[in-house]
């Protein structure tokens, strides 16, 4: 390696090690933030939570690497620009490409390091984060109970539309649901307000529930009976439900059953996964083709028709060939069975359209893997031909020019992704669209960086228009005399 390479390379990495650092710092005290409910009040040693983060700090990974090379890039070559380096190097004959060779070289070993990083370090980060997650939340379940949506504890599923109190121990609009050994649910409980009671030296948490009704249907012996579907209904002030939590205290944080996410997974799994969904999605539809057809009744007025020479034409309705009673059983029946169709196909729309969601999901992440080693090159190529044009270094405008190119580059990501997930955009053009975006833009800026010219060339857009009026007044000129 060159002097000249050896020193471009060391600027560089010097930069890109203290950027790195930095900005990790900073979105790892993002994740804490995010996290804080988790981890607060929950009697957590200072080993697990250090072991939370680290978990949790390689998905970070895909956000700071690009942004690093970005910024570093602006303010490496910005700082050679302003310091008239690279006019020393030109003067030498040597070019910014020459001068970018070596950097090169290093951003493609990054981009390699991105790609294997991605697929084999962040699923295991993943795998071990949301298990030692879920683990963590069942340390106490009261703070487990999520608004506004059911939450598994012990023999209840429980649903708060509000918490509040300083601890969150008031409840608003309780619903429980609990469970049978039977595996069925039977018993359903709701109530106005509600109250959670306990103590850290206690393995009881009280649920006082205030002015509500207790439902239990009842099942009779006489089968006939049951299809009345009877119940009982009970009115209370008051009513106290005692939560044993000596199985939830006594949790394993290493468990880890938890495997059925896509970050989990590498891209030999992930390509296995979305075989395996689209096959039983094909199947569905297919299931459902066939089901709908039945429904429809078309087979048994296929095999009921008679022969065509009998069929007479009529314009009446089919109906005034039946009596009255006949006539509206018959609309009864066909209306029931339309309406039936509708709701089966409603249900189903939904259920397709959830798995239609899991497959864009894992196709998002299969291509995510692939993006990322390839958008640290094409970065690369923005950052380090702006900084050598805007001849900036340091920590002011570069970084203002780098933030807002990444926050272009992250939200349209962002924005194309939530549109594959519902499918209106393919998965691989949701990946991929930032990035096709910016190479442009990469060789765009490369080619006015390597022909000495400026950013915009505003004479080009100028000229042709000096051109146009120098022109018209000079037939004006003309016209006069």
């Amino acid at each position: 390696m060159k002097i000249l390479d050896r020193y471009i390379l060391t600027s560089f990495l010097k930069t890109f090690f203290s950027v790195f650092i930095i900005l990790m710092f900073i979105f790892v005290l993002q994740t804490i933030w995010l996290y804080i409910g988790e981890l607060a009040g929950k009697d957590l040693d200072t080993e697990v939570i250090l072991k939370f983060l680290l978990y949790f700090s390689p998905k970070l990974v895909p956000l700071v690497l690009p942004l690093t090379i970005l910024l570093t890039s602006i303010m490496t070559f910005g700082s050679f620009a302003e310091n008239y380096e690279f006019a020393a190097m030109k003067s030498s004959g040597i070019s910014l490409g020459r001068a970018m060779r070596s950097l090169t070289v290093f951003i493609v070993l990054v981009s390699l390091t991105a790609f294997f990083f991605a697929n084999n370090v962040i699923p295991a980060a993943e795998f071990k984060s949301i298990n030692l997650r879920k683990n963590i939340a069942q340390l106490k379940p009261a703070m487990a109970i999520s608004e506004g949506i059911f939450n598994d504890i012990g023999t209840f599923n429980i649903k708060v539309e509000e918490k509040s109190g300083e601890n969150d121990q008031f409840l608003t609009d309780v619903i429980i649901h609990q469970k049978e050994k039977s595996g069925g649910n039977t018993t359903v409980i709701k109530a106005r307000e509600g109250e959670l009671v306990g103590s850290t030296n206690s393995d009881v948490l009280s649920l006082i529930l205030k002015e509500g009704n207790y439902y239990d249907e009842v099942t009779p012996s006489d089968y006939q009976k049951r299809k009345r579907k009877p119940f009982t209904k009970t009115y209370f002030d008051e009513y106290i439900i005692n939560i044993d939590l000596s199985n939830f205290n006594n949790v394993d944080l290493e468990d880890q059953n938890y495997n059925s996410t896509h970050g989990m997974l590498k891209i030999s799994e992930l390509s296995e996964s979305i075989d395996s969904f689209s096959v039983n999605y094909n199947t569905k539809l297919a299931s459902l083709k066939s089901n709908m057809y039945d429904r429809s009744g078309i087979v048994n007025v296929q095999n009921n028709l008679k022969p065509k020479d009998t069929v007479v034409s009529t314009k009446e309705s089919i109906l005034s060939h039946y009596n009255t009673y006949d006539a509206a059983q018959i609309s009864n029946l066909a209306l029931g069975t339309v309406n039936s169709a509708i709701a089966h196909l409603g249900m189903q729309k939904q259920e397709f359209r959830n798995n239609v969601k899991q497959i864009n999901k894992f196709e998002i992440a299969l291509h995510e893997k692939y993006a990322l080693g390839i958008a640290c090159i094409v970065l690369f190529f923005v950052g380090a031909p702006l900084g050598a044009i805007i001849r900036k270094g340091g920590i002011g405008l570069p970084i203002v020019v780098a933030i807002l190119l990444f926050l272009t580059y992250h939200f349209i990501g962002i924005f194309t992704k939530n549109s594959a997930e519902n499918g209106s955009v393919p998965a691989f053009v949701a990946t991929w669209l930032p990035t096709w975006i910016m190479l442009p833009l990469g060789v765009f800026l490369t080619y006015r960086a390597t022909t000495d010219q400026g950013l915009l060339a505003f004479d080009s857009l100028t000229d042709p228009i000096k051109k146009l009026f120098k022109k018209a007044g000079a037939i004006r000129n003309k016209s006069k005399s």
